[in-house]
């Protein structure tokens, strides 16, 4: 396809809130980008009720992008709220594909290349990238994750957890975003499995520290999950997720007795509270 040299060929959105430790590194990987063929680059970072440097230390990596012919534009929202936060950054993209991207996540060069490769296509279509989950300085974060990583959802791939992005005709399968905890979930299963990419390259997405704040995220996930199951159940015939059967079970007990003993922990003590409305991020 043909495209104009100054139309983005991807709208980066980052929705920030007190991320002063990380959205210097998260920004520097997509510096890093290797260049892509079909357009220049544009990030929004849109920080929403923030009361650290999260706006400073963003402002700082514009003159990195100006660099490379790219744009990064800073937005400072009052209210705080992620769906708040990207509706006002989507307001302002101008690409022809969307990533929807975590501050703590760190790109590889060749991602963003390769996502706006798969999408730049007429039909609506979903695409991420490889997901690596960043090594912990905890031991029990450490043996969770490699269970998890394991788990026939991830290995199924397309997961899209800190980053999912798609091209303006799969944006438009919907209006604006429903208030609702898990707009990953909400996003991927707007798409049949058919639909959904996952290009090679990788991003590194970080794990909260600890047991409790393992719980706290789990539980938050789950009941994520449970919303959108509960007002978008249409949605549900794009799941395609493979549960995790009792052969599988025990494989990965054998494997992994003390990753596999962490990870079942988890999963019980998150179901034996039931969440609460206020969340904490866990770091």
């Amino acid at each position: 396809m043909n495209h104009s040299s100054a139309a983005p060929a991807v709208s980066v959105i980052i929705a920030a809130r007190n991320e002063e430790h990380y959205i210097q590194n998260c920004l520097q990987a997509l510096i890093g980008q290797d260049a892509v063929e079909s357009g220049p680059i544009e990030v929004i970072v849109a920080a929403n009720a923030c009361t650290d440097a999260t706006v400073a230390k963003a402002r700082e990596m514009i003159s990195g992008f100006e660099a490379r012919g790219w744009t990064l534009q800073v937005i400072s929202l009052a209210d705080g709220g992620k769906l708040g936060a990207i509706s006002s950054a989507e307001q302002a993209a101008t690409g022809r594909s969307m990533v929807y991207l975590d501050a703590d996540v760190l790109c590889d060069p060749a991602l963003l290349g390769q996502l706006a490769k798969v999408l730049d296509v007429p039909r609506p279509l979903y695409a991420t990238g490889r997901i690596a989950v960043a090594r912990s300085d905890n031991i029990i974060t450490r043996a969770y994750a490699r269970i998890w990583q394991r788990l026939p959802f991830v290995e199924q791939g397309a997961v899209g957890a800190g980053l999912f992005a798609m091209n303006r005709a799969g944006r438009a399968r919907w209006g604006d975003w429903p208030r609702i905890i898990s707009d990953d979930t909400f996003a991927r299963l707007q798409f049949a499995p058919h639909e959904r990419i996952e290009v090679a390259a990788q991003y590194h997405w970080p794990m909260v520290e600890g047991f409790r704040n393992l719980v706290r995220v789990r539980r938050r996930q789950d009941e994520g999950v449970k919303e959108v199951r509960r007002l978008y159940p249409a949605l549900l015939a794009n799941e395609a997720k493979a549960p995790v059967s009792k052969a599988r079970a025990f494989r990965l007990l054998m494997a992994d007795p003390l990753g596999f003993g962490v990870y079942l922990a988890v999963h019980l003590a998150v179901r034996l509270k039931p969440a609460t409305a206020e969340w904490t991020r866990g770091r």
